[in-house]
């Protein structure tokens, strides 16, 4: 790639947008994501401009989360919305319908990289993951949420679990567990986190998406998290 090449990695495969026109990612899209009627038909688009590249959402009604990858950056890009690709690599995950998508977009010549944070690992009081506190079961619920994408581990599309399907797989009453989300989204809302809660008070329809969209960006959960709930499971069935 030359300076001012980007490269898109989807599902094992590269594509390499033009600098002269504009490059789109939908359902009827130049990078075609899926045949999801949920999905826009061009819900994404890339350009040239300024001297720099800038990621665009041109859909109507799915917001995108974007992260760099190891989560220090993150930002949601709604619908009209725009940025420019100033990092090296940014995570682009967007929920249509029961799936959720990642895409990852490279820019070899960004301008900004993210600096890690240095911490004593030997001293519990200087670590925090995902910058909130869970507790042993708010997590379990979260990595059952979160398992999919977690296990998958390659660039593409996941389905994200049912409340009743991760109950099930966690051995709880479906009370209990919707009880449990109503708590973690709380605490992340809390938090900062945006589009955990609707109005009025009322929890978001899409809440399970966007906290499965934030617990993987912000690396909440990690596929390390996977064996914890492989135990509980079995401990569940015991």
């Amino acid at each position: 790639m030359d300076g001012h090449e980007i490269g898109i990695e989807f599902c094992g495969e590269w594509f390499h947008p033009a600098r002269d026109e504009e490059y789109t990612i939908g359902r009827d899209a130049d990078l075609v994501v899926d045949e999801n009627p949920y999905l826009h038909r061009r819900l994404l688009s890339l350009g040239f401009e300024g001297g720099m590249w800038w990621l665009a959402n041109v859909g109507q009604s799915i917001s995108v989360s974007l992260s760099t990858a190891d989560g220090v950056y993150q930002a949601v890009l709604g619908p009209g919305a725009r940025v420019p690709l100033v990092f090296p690599r940014l995570v682009v995950l967007f929920t249509a319908g029961p799936y959720t998508y990642e895409l990852s977009v490279h820019s070899p010549q960004a301008a900004f990289h993210s600096a890690p944070l240095v911490a004593d690992a030997s001293d519990p009081t200087q670590i925090t993951i995902g910058n909130v506190s869970l507790t042993p079961t708010q997590r379990l619920l979260v990595i059952a949420l979160c398992e999919p994408m977690l296990r998958d581990g390659i660039v593409g599309q996941s389905q994200i679990p049912s409340s009743a399907q991760a109950a099930a797989r966690l051995g709880w009453p479906l009370t209990t567990f919707n009880r449990k989300l109503d708590a973690v989204c709380d605490k992340l809302d809390r938090e900062g986190v945006t589009g955990l809660r609707g109005g009025a008070g009322r929890l978001a329809t899409n809440r399970r998406a966007r906290l499965v969209e934030h617990a993987i960006l912000s690396r909440l959960v990690t596929p390390q998290d996977l064996g914890a709930l492989d135990e509980a499971v079995a401990a569940a069935r015991a």
